[in-house]
């Protein structure tokens, strides 16, 4: 059998797992068995930035493209901030059960289940909207938000717009339940409720058809509209995407729902995934080719082969290189799709573009681009802890395995820890305040807590981290990661994200990347800064953050000095190439279905062609803004171009939706 050569461009979470999997999937049938990877097979993996891996192969910034885990110093010893994605919504593994299905299993597969922890949300997040400070539990008719909602709607958490505009079509009962009725939903869902003559949209209207911000204008009127959009922290929420889309996807950011992390990083998922590559490469006998600083500057198809140029990170707009492969993966976003696309757009040439035909182009063209910016600071001391006149109330209470070892050391009863860990009410469930956890933890073990044994549980199983606080403010939310160091020796640093913003909010700071004494030297469209990693903040930005912290955390008339000088601050500005965009969301105007089933082999998309190039990634996926997403649509196009058989039983999960 003559040798394959198979290349991913782009080292990111879908070309990690892409590779993972053609070296350590398994095929369903012959034809499987044939596409896998084998004894003197080729493996080419090109990044165009240069991950830091391992020790063999360092880098200049942490790995997992728009994930970017960011310590102290730069020391893995030290505490650490989320510059990108930061968590995943773990799955129990049964067919019902909710959750994030791949990203669990990965972990688990790779054995990081020992590092997953809660990634705490406050159920009662502290807000400062129109320079008034607020808890969620505050909000009512006597204490209404700062807003001019219709219906008495400021008596109410800026989510129930949300649940207003998601009523016209669904509810928690009548609507779609499982992700496969959702995709059927994204199809063919339309608005169920009459809406009266006043509305521009009436009953019978195909959501996939109407910008979400229209209908939320529409329906919730100018203030109401501004509310929810203020009030939910993110602005890519809620612009004109897909509504039918929308509906979905905005169940996911309420107060109060569970996601987890790793103790050293969101990162270090994709450190282990590069190991295992390396391992299992040596094992089958496969050459591997990592090839750091090198993008895809062209791909072809020319008499049934992949033909491509690459570019090298110091002149990224000139082909260095010209060679083939037997099928080439682009598990990269669409900016950078984009810019493959160009070198061939404006030229003669043989063969198929695939790229650039009008069909794929259209395709290409359905998700949105949606820039985010993210700016972390490391103090000394948590002063929104011991400081603020308005603390965020992110202290809680959960049980995990950690929690239980500590309690076995304090030589707490071997028969109550049993008796929690084989609890579902008790065991890695959070809890907002100290007598109903404790008093959860006495039904569990059947006993009453000396003052001794209370003061152990309080004190193990305390979570002091999280939130988010939200403000209409450029910095639109604060995380607070604390002190969370992996080496127990570690000097005490406590990092928040000071400012996790998207959208309009990101020329805010953009702006003020430079200071005020530097002119522009670097055109935006050639400043790599998310490649290299977080960079340190000027202090004209460091003084702009610490102004608007303190009208969150001490009231609309504090003086920045009331926030301490940071030890470190350091932003990722995702607007920038080669992603120019923190995540995507689905365009009106799409059938997203047949959008995910086509564009991952865009071949499909040209009358009479066939080529082995693919496209994986959030952006064309039913998870977009999620690691999910990008193992989602890689899975499926092993799945179903390769022969393999799925990492788990997708009958209940579809990785993408079917048509």
């Amino acid at each position: 059998m003559t040798a394959k050569t198979y290349s991913i461009f782009g080292a990111g979470a879908a070309g990690l797992y892409t590779a993972w999997r053609l070296l350590d999937g398994e095929a369903k049938n012959a034809a499987g068995r044939r596409k896998l990877l084998g004894k003197g097979d080729t493996l080419e993996l090109y990044d165009w930035g240069q991950y830091d891996f391992s020790k063999r192969h360092p880098g200049t910034r942490a790995a997992g493209a728009r994930v970017c885990t960011w310590h102290y110093e730069n020391d893995p010893k030290n505490s650490y901030l989320e510059l990108g994605g930061m968590r995943y919504s773990e799955w129990d593994g049964t067919p019902e059960g909710q959750g994030h299905r791949l990203v669990t299993t990965v972990i688990g597969k790779l054995g990081l289940d020992k590092d997953s922890v809660p990634f705490n949300e406050s159920t009662n997040p502290l807000f400062f909207l129109r320079a008034k400070n607020l808890f969620l539990n505050d909000i009512s008719s006597s204490n209404p938000a700062p807003y001019d909602v219709d219906h008495y709607g400021a008596a109410a958490q800026p989510d129930n717009g949300f649940a207003v505009v998601e009523n016209l079509a669904v509810t928690s009962t009548s609507g779609p339940q499982t992700r496969r009725q959702w995709c059927q939903f994204f199809q063919d869902g339309r608005i169920a409720a009459d809406t009266g003559d006043t509305s521009v949209f009436q009953k019978g209207d195909r959501l996939s058809d109407i910008g979400y911000w229209n209908l939320m204008f529409d329906q919730l009127g100018g203030e109401g509209f501004n509310y929810t959009a203020d009030g939910n922290g993110y602005t890519s929420n809620v612009i004109n995407w897909n509504a039918a889309v929308a509906m979905n996807a905005n169940n996911e950011f309420t107060p109060g729902n569970e996601y987890r992390t790793l103790t050293h990083g969101y990162s270090s998922m994709f450190n282990a995934l590069f190991d295992a590559i390396e391992k299992l490469a040596k094992t089958k006998g496969v050459r591997l080719v990592y090839q750091p600083n090198t993008r895809l500057h062209s791909i072809l198809q020319i008499e049934g082969k992949v033909h491509y140029t690459l570019a090298t990170r110091a002149q990224p707009n000139k082909a260095s290189d010209r060679r083939t492969t037997d099928a080439a993966w682009m598990a990269m976003p669409p900016a950078a799709l984009d810019l493959v696309a160009q070198a061939t757009r404006y030229v003669e040439h043989a063969g198929l573009d695939v790229l650039n035909h009008e069909k794929v182009q259209l395709f290409l063209e359905s998700a949105v681009l949606q820039p985010s910016y993210k700016v972390g600071m490391f103090f000394d001391e948590p002063w929104w802890l011991t400081q603020a006149t308005y603390a965020p109330q992110i202290t809680g209470y959960e049980i995990t395995d950690d929690v239980l070892k500590t309690l076995a050391k304090d030589k707490f009863p071997p028969a109550w820890i049993k008796r929690i860990k084989d609890s579902k009410k008790v065991m890695e469930q959070p809890f907002a305040s100290a007598p109903s956890f404790v008093q959860a933890v006495e039904q569990c073990v059947e006993e009453r807590l000396s003052v001794v044994r209370e003061r152990q549980l309080l004190k193990a199983a305390e979570r002091n981290t999280i939130g988010p606080s939200v403000t209409d403010l450029p910095i639109r939310q604060v995380v607070y990661f604390g002190h969370n160091a992996p080496d127990p020796k570690a000097k005490k640093v406590y990092g928040i994200l000071a400012s996790y913003d998207d959208e309009t909010f990101t020329s805010f700071w953009h702006e003020l990347e430079i200071g005020v004494d530097g002119e522009r030297r670097v055109p935006d469209s050639a400043n790599l800064q998310t490649l290299v990693g977080p960079r340190k903040a000027p202090q004209v930005m460091v003084k702009m953050l610490r102004k608007q912290l303190a009208a969150v955390h001490f009231g609309p008339q504090s003086d920045y000095t009331a926030v301490p000088e940071p030890l470190e601050t350091a932003y990722m500005d995702w607007s920038l190439p080669p992603f120019n965009a923190g995540y995507h969301a689905w365009a009106a105007h799409y059938n997203v279905c047949e959008v995910q089933q086509k564009i991952r082999k865009p071949s499909q998309l040209i009358d009479g062609a066939d080529a082995n190039i693919f496209i994986v990634g959030e952006a064309f996926s039913n998870d977009q803004a999620w690691v999910e997403g990008a193992y989602c649509t890689a899975e499926s196009v092993l799945d179903d171009f390769f022969d393999m058989k799925p990492i788990i039983d997708d009958k209940d999960y579809p990785f993408i939706c079917p048509c």
